[in-house]
C-alpha cells in the first residue's frame, strides 16, 4: 500500500494563522489604545495634551526626514529635465554666438571695404584729370624690383607716364601698357625718383626707392636734418605727379638722408586711380 505524500501546505497554513492572529492582536491593541486615549481626553485633557505633544515631539523629526526624502526624489525628474533643457539652451546660445561672430566678421570686412572705396571716390573727385579706376591684380614684393599690374590698359585710356594713386597716397607711374593691362613702377623701386617737399616748411627733396618696400628721403642741398614724423608730398616738378599728393613719412631721423615709409602700400590695395600727368605730354614726333 502506497503511503500518502505529506501535506506541504501545513507550514503555509501555520504562517497564515500566525499572520491572522497578529492582525487580530494589533487590531485589539489599536482599539484599546484608542479607547484609552478617548477616555483620557475626556476625563483628563491636560494629561492627554501632554501625551499628544510628547508623541508629536517623537514623530515630527521622522515626518520631516520622510518629507525631505520624498521631496528629494520628487524633484529628481524635474532636475533631470532642467539639466537637459539647460544643455539644449547652451548649445543654442553657442550656435547663435558663432553665427553672430561670422556676421560681425563679415560686417567688419564690408565696413573696411566701404571705407576704402569712399576714400578712392573722394580721391577721384579731387583729381583734376582722372582716367580710370582699375584693380591692382599683382605686385612684386620679394624681388629687387618693385612693379604692380593693373587690369586696365590702352583700351581704358591708360598710357605710359601716367601716375597711379591709392586712397592713402602715391603708388607709382605706368611704364608699359597693353590692350587690357598696364605695368606700374612703384615708388619703392630702386629706379624710382619722385620730387617731394616737406609739408611743414616746403623743404625740397627726392624720394628714392630702396627696393625693400621703403624709400630714402634725400636732400637736394647739404647739411639738412630730417626728423622722425616729417611728411613729404609731391611738388609737381617733372610734370608727372600733381603737387600735394602724399608720398612718405620719415621713420628715422637723419642728416641729408632719412628712411621713410610710403603712405600707400600696393600689397594692401584693391583698386587704384590712374590719372593724366600733371603737365600734358607732348605728342610723339611723326
Amino acid at each position: 500500500m502506497v503511503g500518502r505524500a505529506p501535506d506541504r501546505r501545513i507550514g503555509f497554513s501555520r504562517r497564515r494563522q500566525y499572520g491572522v492572529f497578529a492582525g487580530y492582536v494589533l487590531a485589539i491593541a489599536g482599539a484599546l489604545t484608542g479607547a484609552v486615549l478617548l477616555v483620557l481626553s475626556t476625563f483628563n485633557p491636560p494629561a492627554f495634551s501632554a501625551l499628544r505633544m510628547a508623541t508629536a515631539s517623537v514623530t515630527t523629526p521622522v515626518s520631516s526626514g520622510l518629507n525631505a526624502v520624498v521631496g528629494f526624489f520628487a524633484g529628481v525628474p524635474g532636475s533631470i529635465t532642467d539639466h537637459f533643457a539647460v544643455r539644449a539652451e547652451n548649445r543654442a546660445l553657442k550656435a547663435e554666438i558663432a553665427r553672430n561672430r561670422q556676421l560681425l566678421s563679415r560686417a567688419r570686412v564690408i565696413h573696411y571695404d566701404n571705407r576704402r572705396f569712399r576714400a578712392l571716390l573722394q580721391l577721384r573727385d579731387r583729381s583734376a584729370e582722372p582716367v580710370t579706376t582699375a584693380r591692382l591684380v599683382s605686385s612684386t614684393g620679394s624681388s629687387g624690383r618693385r612693379f604692380a599690374q593693373l587690369n586696365a590698359g590702352r583700351l581704358a585710356g591708360v598710357l605710359p607716364g601716367m601716375p597711379v594713386l591709392g586712397p592713402e597716397g602715391l603708388v607709382g607711374r605706368v611704364v608699359e601698357t597693353g590692350p587690357a593691362v598696364a605695368r606700374v613702377l612703384l615708388i619703392t623701386d630702386a629706379e624710382s625718383l619722385v620730387p617731394v617737399r616737406r609739408t611743414r616748411d616746403g623743404l625740397p627733396a627726392i624720394a628714392a626707392g630702396r627696393g625693400d618696400g621703403a624709400v630714402d628721403i634725400r636732400s637736394v642741398t647739404t647739411n639738412v636734418r630730417f626728423g622722425a614724423g616729417d611728411v613729404f608730398v609731391t611738388t609737381g616738378t617733372g610734370g608727372i605727379y600733381a603737387p600735394g599728393t602724399y608720398v612718405a613719412r620719415v621713420e628715422t631721423a637723419g642728416v641729408d638722408s632719412a628712411l621713410a615709409r610710403p603712405f600707400a602700400h600696393p600689397d594692401g590695395l584693391d583698386y587704384a586711380l590712374v590719372e593724366k600727368p600733371f603737365t600734358p605730354m607732348l605728342p610723339p614726333r611723326q
